[in-house]
Order: structure tokens, then C-alpha cells, then sequence
């Protein structure tokens, strides 16, 4: 069978890199360039790997390459009346990130503590690994539990383990009702509430807590049956919020356009802590108010990277950990404050290491984005 130029293309340069030990980093749209350790090697770009190749509307799967826009990927699934739930942020321009950049960052939006993550809706994934060869892992159905998950292990990976050239994902249909409602509270009530809520049976899809001069504003959004989410606002109360505001302001949680993540704060670098949805308010000094999502599970700070090792102790000791995910512009700053992601333990580091070796024996591909001391 004749392989398709482009992905043929890509696989050459592979075979070509690894005679010469030239490293490799892939790129879609460069939208997530600033995500992890800052990128080195050569640019192996994915843009020729464009199009949808398969698309089932009644078994909820699509099928599409790499460098596929996002825009276009979530623009032919809503012809249809159906989304990537969990919400993929773009970030940069408009129509820039990719599809296979979604998968490699393996980053979700406001409605992941309720729907799920990127990995869990990965069914299947054509990989380039480092030695030019094209590889098939998982299908194009729900229940494939065939071996070793390895489509879902790509999420994430930030390139590690190879070129993701196409991959099958599980959509849904865009629920039938959504409400926003807007409730004036304190960071610890918020985080009361949202405990509270989420042990009963509603329709929670999404939350935001923020502080604006001194006032504290949480944010729910309800999806789901008509009926359910008529119930869960009259039972909650709250004041509802416009639905076209309420997209609006939920979109520019999604791509960080928020004026919380936009407003400048001299030499602050943006921190995302992942705690348990239990965990209290953080004890973070001078930190300042976070930004609050996934109904406490996610909380975003502002703090120059040189308070890297307060920030990181409180997540530890919350049951987290936390992840430098943009640097300050034009930053210099080195050290422990500089390494983005957080330190993982040794067994884990090993089982990182063992599948780098395994999908790129030549060491290729940018290990180092991942793990800092690769």
C-alpha cells in the first residue's frame, strides 16, 4: 500500500534525523510553544497532515489528522449537533492550534472535573515513532481494551514518544439546556458549596471562583435535560446569567482571555495548581486571590517563579502538586523556579523513561519538554 506523501515525508525526515543525530521538535500551530520546558531541535511541522478522514455522527466517533485545525474539527462537529466536551482551549490566533497539538498538550477547559479529560476520549492514534515507522494503536470504537492503552498514553506527551499523525476521537451530542448562575461568596464558601453541591444528583458541568475588588463571585454552569437544569436553577437559586454573556465569559475561561489571566502584574508568572476538589484555601503568603475552576480542583495563581518552592510545598501539602505554565515575557529567571512541570518520584520517572526508549530509541524527539532532566 503507497503511504499517503505527506506522512511519507515525515517519516523520512525521522530516518534522516537519526542518522545524523539531529534532534526534533514537532509543531503544529505552535499555539502551546510556551507550554512545558522551552522547545529545542529542528521543527518537524505537521501541517501537511490536514482533513477529517472519517466521521460517523450516529456512532459518535471522528477520525482526523493531526494537523487539522481545531476550529475545523469542532466546526464540522457542530453541524452535527455534537462537541469535544471537555473543551480544548485554543489559545494564540484564531484556527492556529491543532488537532494533534490538543492530544501532545493533553490540556482540557472549564467542564473536565465533569466530563472527563482529553486521554478519555481518545479511542485510537497513527503514530510516527523514532525510527520512521508508522504505527496503529487502539480503534474506532468505544470498547477496545486490547493490550496496552497506548492512544491514550500520546495525551500529554508534548511529542515525546513520536509524530501523532491521526487520532480517533469519541464525541457527544451538545446537551440539550445550560444555565449559568452567579452566587456573591467568599473563596471559603465557594469551595463549601461547590463540596456540597457536587454530592448531590445535579447537572454541574462547570465552575469559576474570582475576587474582584474584594468581591468574590462564583460562577456554576448547569448542562444537561431541560427539565434537570430547570430544577437544579430553581433548587439553587443564584442570580442566571445571559446565556450569550455567560459564553462568552466561559470561552474566555477556556482560551485564557479571562481579564484575570490578561491583566499585567510585573514579573508574576502563571501557576496552575491541581489539588483535590476538597482541599481548603491554600496558604500561599502574598500569593493573591486565584482564579478558581473545575469545582476546586484547579486553581490558578499569580506569583514571580522565584516563590516556586512556597507554591509547590502548599500543593504537596494540599495532596497536588503544581505546574509553572507560562513564565513572565522576556524572564530569565533559572533555577528551581524555572523547571515548569513538578518533580514526579522516581517509579514514575522510570516508566517515562522506559516508553521514551521504547517509542524513540535515538533519543530524537525532545524528552526534555517533559522531563526537564531527560
Amino acid at each position: 500500500m503507497t503511504m499517503d506523501p505527506a506522512l511519507s515525508h515525515i517519516a523520512e525526515r525521522i530516518r534522516a534525523a537519526a542518522v545524523d543525530a539531529a534532534p526534533l521538535r514537532i509543531r503544529g500551530g505552535g499555539t502551546k510553544d510556551f507550554y512545558g520546558e522551552p522547545p529545542r531541535g529542528e521543527a518537524l511541522s505537521t501541517a501537511g497532515l490536514t482533513g477529517i478522514t472519517s466521521y460517523e455522527p450516529s456512532e459518535l466517533v471522528v477520525t482526523v489528522r493531526a494537523g487539522t485545525p481545531l476550529a475545523e474539527l469542532e466546526a464540522a462537529l457542530a453541524e452535527k449537533g455534537q462537541c469535544l466536551p471537555f473543551e480544548p482551549p485554543h489559545f494564540g490566533a484564531a484556527g492556529a492550534g491543532t488537532v494533534g497539538g490538543m492530544v501532545a498538550a493533553g490540556l482540557s477547559g472549564p467542564a473536565r472535573a465533569s466530563v472527563g479529560a482529553v486521554r478519555d476520549y481518545v479511542l485510537g492514534a497513527t503514530l510516527v515513532n523514532g525510527r520512521g515507522e508508522v504505527l496503529g494503536f487502539g480503534g474506532q470504537v468505544m470498547k477496545n481494551v486490547a493490550g496496552y492503552d497506548v492512544s491514550r498514553v500520546l495525551a500529554g506527551s508534548l511529542g515525546t514518544l513520536g509524530v501523532i499523525a491521526e487520532v480517533s476521537l469519541k464525541v457527544l451530542p451538545v446537551a440539550p439546556a445550560e444555565a449559568t448562575l452567579a452566587f456573591s461568596c467568599s473563596q471559603v464558601d465557594a469551595l463549601r458549596l461547590l463540596n456540597e453541591w457536587g454530592g448531590r444528583p445535579l447537572p454541574l458541568n462547570a465552575s469559576c471562583w474570582i475576587e474582584d475588588a474584594g468581591t468574590g463571585t462564583l460562577q456554576l454552569r448547569l448542562r444537561g435535560a431541560a427539565a434537570a437544569v430547570e430544577a437544579a436553577c430553581a433548587h439553587l437559586g443564584g442570580e442566571r446569567v445571559d446565556n450569550a454573556a455567560a459564553a462568552a465569559g466561559w470561552q474566555s475561561l477556556r482560551d485564557q482571555q479571562h481579564p484575570w489571566f490578561t491583566a499585567d502584574e510585573a514579573g508574576a508568572a502563571l501557576w496552575r495548581l491541581s489539588v483535590p476538589q476538597t482541599a481548603p484555601v491554600l496558604a500561599l503568603g502574598d500569593g493573591g486571590s486565584p482564579l478558581i475552576e473545575w469545582h476546586g480542583g484547579q486553581r490558578w495563581y499569580k506569583a514571580p517563579p522565584e516563590q516556586a518552592s512556597l507554591i509547590r510545598e502548599a500543593a504537596h501539602a494540599a495532596g497536588g502538586h503544581a505546574t509553572l505554565f507560562r513564565m513572565p515575557p522576556a524572564s530569565a529567571a533559572a533555577g528551581d523556579g524555572a523547571r515548569r512541570f513538578d518533580a514526579m518520584s522516581a517509579p514514575v520517572v522510570r516508566i517515562h523513561h522506559a516508553l521514551m526508549r521504547e517509542f524513540d530509541p535515538h533519543g530524537l524527539f525532545d524528552r526534555a519538554r517533559l522531563l526537564a532532566a531527560a
